[in-house]
């Protein structure tokens, strides 16, 4: 018998318009090699949606100038865009303010910009910890570090299924813990973390928590204050954004003091030949000219992504994720590499018949684009003893039927590779 649970969920799939969503996004409608598009890649980047790319081309043919410094319409008018998308992304995450959202340039400057800092402030006997299932922006910003500083760097194991192992992370916390990071979502294999047990831990011995959010805020509403979380970071172009352009989010009493990144131009407020002073927030961690198109078009999507249902959106991934899991366990000679309990959107295997690449390979030529490879999470390969894994990433715009062109493609590889 189903449960109200389960008809709830068959409820928002039957609801979600996965068509209507598809006609929004004009690369899937392309062709690779005489085949349809499959794009099966979105752990790496999502594509965009017509509106994004409408906005990205407005700002360069109507009001392209820089912001803040213009005396003139055409700088107003691209300010009035460029502050209007931090208001955007403020609501999004459930800021206390808008102060708190610094841009840049995606996730890995995000988590450079507060390692960077973090290293004038550790000691030798501090502790750092993250995880085995980290991306490696979020592993050697930390170890380089601690390197700089003296402090360790320690690593909080994952078990078999590729779980983070809760009772060990909590063992790790003690009084030299001074700083926690972790991802929200594994990227190579979808495992979503307990936060809301994890932040309570690393808060209750002093610790400051980062979240690594690039593969989470794409999979529904993000409440920072909620999380209780110290930092989170993410990139535009995993949110159907741009490429080039990022967030971090922090607490505002932490990055008004928080040692700036570099220097110049937006950041200063005073500057004399002997010294300088530093802007307030955000401004004082955005020197130069920063990437106003990409602001603009992060803006745009994150628009677009608010205006849809999010739990058909939940549902409709869900489903994509159990046939994906359904027809990866009924297929001979392929091993599902992560099998934790709660995931989302990220099939990771690998087959008896061939290396990951040659899979991606002879996907490509039958119109299926896949990740192959460690994924920029190459420890994270060793403690689960495969060189590397097949990934196959799903997003909202993805079909139960591609999800099958998938199986069938690769009932293809096997013949081709056996």
């Amino acid at each position: 018998m189903s449960s109200s649970l389960d008809l709830k969920q068959d409820a928002a799939v039957q609801t979600f318009d996965v068509d209507a969503v598809r006609a929004q996004f004009p690369i899937l409608s392309r062709e690779v090699d005489g085949k349809p598009l499959v794009y099966l890649d979105n752990a790496a980047t999502t594509q965009k949606p017509q509106c994004v790319i409408d906005a990205l081309v407005d700002y360069y043919t109507t009001c392209n100038s820089n912001v803040h410094r213009g005396a003139h319409q055409l700088a107003d008018e691209a300010t009035t865009r460029f502050e209007g998308a931090r208001d955007q992304v403020a609501d999004f995450i459930n800021a206390a303010t808008r102060n708190e959202v610094i841009w840049t340039g995606g996730t890995t400057e995000s988590i450079n910009i507060v390692a960077n800092g973090l290293a004038q402030m550790l000691k030798p006997t501090d502790e750092v910890v993250v995880t085995q299932m980290e991306h490696h922006a979020n592993i050697v910003t930390w170890q380089q570090a601690c390197k700089r500083s003296g402090a360790s760097l320690k690593v909080a194991p994952i078990n078999d299924a590729g779980e983070l192992d809760v009772a060990a992370f909590e063992a790790l916390m003690n009084a030299n813990t001074r700083f926690v990071a972790m991802p929200q979502v594994s990227n190579a294999l979808g495992t979503i973390n307990p936060l809301e047990q994890l932040i309570p831990m690393a808060k209750a011995v002093g610790a400051w928590v980062l979240i690594d959010g690039a593969q989470g805020i794409a999979h529904g509403p993000v409440d920072v204050q909620a999380l209780d979380c110290d930092f989170y970071a993410f990139s535009g172009h995993k949110l159907f954004g741009p490429t080039g352009i990022g967030v971090l989010w922090g607490r505002e009493e932490l990055l008004a003091e928080w040692p700036v990144w570099q220097t110049g131009g937006e950041m200063i407020s005073e500057v004399t030949y002997e010294d300088a002073k530093w802007n307030h927030l955000p401004y004082r961690l955005e020197a130069g000219t920063p990437n106003i198109a990409g602001v603009i078009g992060l803006g745009e999507a994150i628009r677009w992504f608010s205006s849809l249902d999010m739990e058909g959106v939940k549902a409709h991934e869900a489903a994509l994720m159990a046939r994906a899991t359904e027809l990866a366990e009924a297929f001979e000679g392929l091993t599902i590499i992560g099998r934790a309990k709660n995931k989302t959107g990220v099939l990771s295997f690998v087959m008896e018949e061939g290396h990951p690449a040659d899979i991606g390979f002879l996907l490509d030529r039958q119109g299926i684009a896949i990740r192959t490879g460690h994924h920029c999470a190459e420890p994270l390969m060793g403690r689960l003893g495969v060189p590397g894994t097949a990934r196959a990433s799903f997003s909202i715009y993805n079909t139960l039927e591609e999800v099958d062109a998938l199986f069938e493609g690769l009932k293809k590889v096997k013949m081709m590779l056996a």
